[in-house]
């Protein structure tokens, strides 16, 4: 069975991803570390699309709950990791004069951290297949830098060069590795942002979904996405820096 793992999948964005993926035909297994009741409410909407849903709970800033998750379910011969979706992630916005250590590293753990000890087992089971689709959703923060976000936007800009670097690594492998760079979203990690300061910068006008987010992880994710690699796609309403 092939299945689109998703981190950070209970809720905003990681749901959009996962609810498309499953109307794609992809059985989804969803990556959450706290929230049981919105990642269980999330397996039922996925659930009711008609394809199989599981839940790992574990903390993606933590390398050895990773490790003892993953290793547990890529055991399973009759299971294997199609498409993985890199989404989890956090803010702790500080200016770095005043950042405490703390949030630097929670920060870093999650975002890049959790990239490099998920991607590794799951990128070497896709090279003994040939095949395979993986995603990094990362930030207009990445690429344009944001005051106030210097632990978030070092994070997200690592991870688009580790996109590019891994996509030449895997190429001739039959693995593609994107990213998606979303601007503004309308999700629970936006909720504290006044639109109202930053829509008159946005050409589109108004914030985005996590839907129009969710459109272009599933094109990335697709049979028809084989010849576009190590490329980093911006969702921002045309927000450019």
């Amino acid at each position: 069975m092939d299945f689109a793992f998703v981190t950070g999948g209970s809720r905003g964005i990681g749901r959009a991803c996962a609810l498309h993926l499953a109307d794609m035909g992809l059985n989804i297994l969803i990556n959450y570390r706290s929230n049981d009741e919105a990642a269980k409410d999330t397996q039922k909407m996925v659930e009711e699309k008609g394809v199989s849903c599981e839940l790992l709970k574990f903390d993606v800033g933590k390398k050895d709950e990773i490790n003892a998750a993953l290793d547990s379910w890529m055991a399973q011969e009759d299971k294997n990791i199609e498409v993985l979706v890199n989404n989890a992630g956090i803010r702790k916005d500080q200016l770095l004069m005043w950042m405490k250590d703390e949030e630097w590293h929670d920060v870093l753990d999650i975002s890049l951290n959790g990239f490099f000890y998920i991607t590794r087992p799951v990128v070497n089971e896709m090279i003994k297949r040939k095949s395979g689709r993986i995603v990094n959703v990362v930030s207009l923060s990445g690429i344009k830098g944001m005051g106030g976000q210097t632990n978030y936007s070092a994070a997200k800009a690592a991870i688009i060069g580790a996109t590019k670097a891994l996509a030449q690594e895997v190429g001739r492998r039959g693995i593609t590795v994107n990213a998606v760079a979303p601007g503004f979203i309308k999700t629970d990690m936006t909720e504290d942002i006044d639109p109202k300061q930053f829509r008159s910068l946005i050409p589109a006008g108004r914030f985005g979904t996590a839907e129009e987010v969710a459109n272009v992880v599933g094109f990335l994710s697709s049979p028809g996405c084989s010849y576009v690699t190590g490329e980093v796609i911006s969702v921002n309403g045309g927000l450019y820096t």
